[in-house]
């Protein structure tokens, strides 16, 4: 005789648990990015962005974080990544980032970023050496995917920084 399914809320708290996260790319004319030193953390350097709070949308989520963390009223484009990352030996869940395209940053924009103390200690433009440097490695390989993406047109689907199938 099958078994009779789960009551919805005991079926729901059954499925894997996942986190989301958003956040923005910025680039100016030489092609460098924005990068954040979160205060929270040492020697840890962020694009701008945060996680999705209940009921908010990816494209709301980078745009508050933006909004709080820089003090810019940032109209997002296009998507460029989506990038799934698996459960950590650490505990933490999955997680699923989503990297909206900020768009050319303008130099009243630089003039008028207000860093929220409490989030974030220093911002920067990046070349990718620097975005290499200064990023966990699979950010900054979400960040080149972005980067990438930006520039074709297209938009990236990877698997904890890589495209799937890669290392």
């Amino acid at each position: 005789m099958p078994t009779p399914p789960l009551p919805a809320a005991e079926y729901y708290a059954s499925l894997p648990h996942v986190i989301a996260g958003a956040g923005a790319v910025f680039h100016d004319p030489a092609d460098r990015v924005l990068l954040v030193q979160p205060a929270y953390r040492d020697d840890t350097w962020e694009i701008p962005g945060g996680g999705v709070e209940e009921g908010e949308y990816p494209q709301e989520t980078a745009r508050r974080e933006i909004a709080e963390e820089l003090g810019l009223d940032a109209g997002l484009g296009r998507l460029l990544v989506v990038d799934w990352v698996p459960p950590q030996p650490d505990g933490r869940p999955a997680l699923v980032n989503f990297v909206f395209d900020a768009g050319l940053i303008s130099p009243r924009q630089v003039r008028e970023l207000r860093l929220q103390d409490s989030e974030l200690r220093a911002w920067r433009l990046c070349t990718p050496e620097d975005v290499d440097t200064l990023l966990a490695p699979h950010l900054a390989r979400r960040v080149h995917a972005a980067t990438r993406a930006r520039r074709s047109g297209r938009t990236a689907y990877l698997h904890h920084g890589w495209p799937p199938g890669a290392p």
